[in-house]
């Protein structure tokens, strides 16, 4: 970490915004605006409100009597599709492009915002068909396709609760969160593409809710031509379930406090935490941030890279730019599939004004080289985003200079699935440094604190903290309001614990070092060391294991098990390669562990914890710090 600080301290370059980005920035003055906020953030937050539009105002701004389940717009009626959808409805907007979709095989679909509308509403007929209310939970299983969108979009409409399951996990993974939830409804489908691989997305489905106590209705979305095996009084196909639907559906008005949906996220146990996010203040958060740290203009083709089974693909794929009634791309695919073109091809193709993507797949572009994206002009750019993990200076210099052909602005935003919003970014108008996601949005205060709350000098690193509530933070863990007090606000007393480190310089600008709690990045995605390893130790080879990540040049970070074996089991190059195959079979495609290493002891505490921060340090040549703790 120390070496990583260093490096980033020695990031002097200034990137000022020119001209013309000053000239069309939405926040001219953005010292101002930081300033008026910080005075007053509930006022700031009162005003975003009212951007957006509500059934009936609230009478409280902000309700902290009940800290930390902290409550905005306190009597407000609201839906968050009302604003994706209803107030375009009779406007100009509603002939305008919403989604703009393309799959790994090229096949394209384009839905208006009335078309996106009616068929909204034709699925929420249908779900209410299935019987399904105000407050029942409705499980997603679906790659990057419109459907996402419109299943998502049709539960709020109605007042369900949606709860979006990465596509890439596996049924283990995909069972465990509908069986926390009691979900009612699966919607996924018959196959998936990724690159050029067909996907039997219904055969995991089966293997997941064989059994099931609460699963009534399985939805079927057509992506294959081949026979699919459905279940009698079970199982419906998507066409069948929507297409005999009335295309008009009233919107549910729901208090502000209701609950949108649950997304689950990765901890510090192998059970993985229901992040509850509401109607109010998440639309709030999501509208103003978008507004202004993308600069968004009407007119504007936006692509987020990422995937609805996130959290970005959740805020800033769907809600936000619905909301801002301008089309966004979705993209079932990778990238750089079949060619490494493919990402430039997509945006000369669309002429994308905005690109919103990860470091990982930078660093991935930047192994190819330049003379990929240097072969497309893509001058409908004018703006490019960061997001998932810290972007390393190396990286962020090549996305400018040969993506933004050094006249984009790199909007390089820190935020969390608990943050629901863009919490630390620049803005198009403000100085840029190689690395730093900049300063806190206004109305946030973020701080670098150690481990009792205090703050540390410039420089020095510690523990990524906000000392205010926001609109769009989550309200508790699904089921476990315990959990969510343990993990956010016990460990930095009168600070939100964001479980990253980080540091400031001497102009305040924020440079995010990565995960403090034993939860790993791989390729952006979240994944718990203790997920992994309760995956290994269910092998009937493995009696204990200890997963570390390490740094990778292009995923950001990789996972290395280090694990005892049960005795008389012997460790193998056949059994390393299986062991990684039954991670992938437990956890998903996206759990790929590099290195598996057999050991006769791991260093642990006297009460039985293994210590991956030692394991960690040993393997990577630092100091092990305070062992004072070990029993051995």
């Amino acid at each position: 970490m120390k070496g990583t600080t260093e490096v980033l301290l020695n990031e002097k370059k200034i990137y000022k915004p020119s001209d013309k980005v000053l000239k069309n920035a939405k926040i001219k003055q953005w010292r101002a605006v930081q300033k008026k906020a910080a005075k007053d953030p509930v006022r700031f937050w009162d005003e975003a409100a009212n951007d957006l539009d509500w059934y009936s105002y609230w009478g409280q701004t902000f309700d902290d009597s009940n800290a930390p389940f902290f409550k905005w717009y306190v009597g407000g009626k609201c839906n968050i599709v009302q604003n994706c959808l209803d107030r375009h409805m009779g406007t100009p907007v509603e002939n305008k492009t919403a989604i703009i979709w393309e799959s790994d095989a090229g096949k394209r679909r384009k839905l208006t915002y009335k078309q996106l509308n009616q068929a909204v509403c034709k699925m929420a007929n249908g779900l209410k068909f299935l019987k399904i209310k105000r407050g029942d939970r409705v499980a997603i299983y679906l790659q990057n396709i419109p459907e996402t969108a419109i299943a998502m979009l049709a539960c709020a409409k109605i007042g369900a609760v949606h709860s979006v399951v990465y596509a890439g996990f596996s049924a283990n993974a995909l069972r465990e969160r509908i069986d926390d939830q009691g979900a009612k409804i699966l919607i996924t489908s018959d196959v998936g593409h990724r690159r050029g691989k067909v996907i039997d997305m219904k055969s995991l489905t089966d293997k997941a809710i064989s059994g099931s106590p609460s699963i009534q209705n399985v939805i079927v979305v057509r992506q294959g031509t081949g026979p699919v095996t459905m279940k009698m009084n079970r199982d419906i196909y998507y066409d069948a379930l929507v297409d005999t639907q009335p295309s008009i559906c009233r919107t549910e008005q729901m208090d502000s406090e209701d609950p949108l949906f649950i997304l689950y996220t990765s901890g510090t146990t192998a059970k993985p935490k229901g992040v509850v996010h509401v109607h109010g203040g998440y639309m709030v958060g999501l509208n103003r941030t978008f507004q202004w740290v993308m600069d968004v203009r009407p007119d504007d083709v936006y692509w987020c890279t990422a995937d609805p089974g996130w959290i970005t693909g959740h805020s800033y794929i769907v809600y936000a730019p619905l909301m801002a009634g301008i089309t966004t791309v979705m993209f079932e695919g990778v990238p750089d599939f079949p060619r490494p073109d493919r990402i430039w091809k997509i945006i000369e193709k669309y002429k994308v004004n905005i690109l919103y993507t990860a470091p990982t797949l930078i660093r991935a572009l930047m192994c190819y080289g330049e003379k990929w994206p240097m072969k497309y002009k893509m001058k409908s750019l004018r703006l490019l985003g960061s997001v998932g993990e810290p972007i390393n200076p190396e990286a962020w210099r090549w996305y400018h200079k040969f993506v933004g052909k050094n006249k984009c602005p790199i909007m390089d935003t820190w935020w969390q699935t608990e943050t629901g919003m863009f919490m630390i970014s620049p803005l198009p108008s403000m100085p840029l440094k190689a690395g730093s996601a900049t300063l806190p949005f206004p109305g946030i205060k973020a701080e670098v604190v150690d481990k009792k709350g205090n703050k540390v000098p410039v420089g020095k690193g510690g523990y990524l903290a906000i000392k205010t509530p926001w609109p769009a933070m989550l309200r508790t863990i699904f089921k476990n309001p315990k959990r969510y007090i343990d993990t956010y606000w016990k460990e930095s007393p009168g600070y939100y614990h964001t479980g990253d480190m980080a540091h400031k310089d001497k102009d305040g600008y924020f440079w995010i070092q990565g995960r403090s709690d034993d939860v790993l990045s791989i390729a952006g995605h979240r994944i718990g060391n203790a997920e992994i390893e309760s995956a290994l130790v269910s092998h009937k080879s493995v009696a204990e294991a200890g997963v570390i990540g390490k740094p990778h040049p292009v995923k950001g970070e990789s996972a290395k098990a280090f694990v005892i074996l049960r005795r008389g089991v012997k460790g193998t190059d056949i059994l390393i390669k299986t062991l990684k195959k039954h991670i992938r079979t437990k956890l998903g495609p996206i759990a790929v562990t590099d290195e598996i290493e057999f050991v006769e002891k791991l260093p642990k505490t006297r009460s039985g914890k293994i210590m991956r921060r030692v394991i960690k340090a040993a393997e990577l040549g630092q100091d092990l710090g305070d062992t004072s703790a070990l029993a051995d």
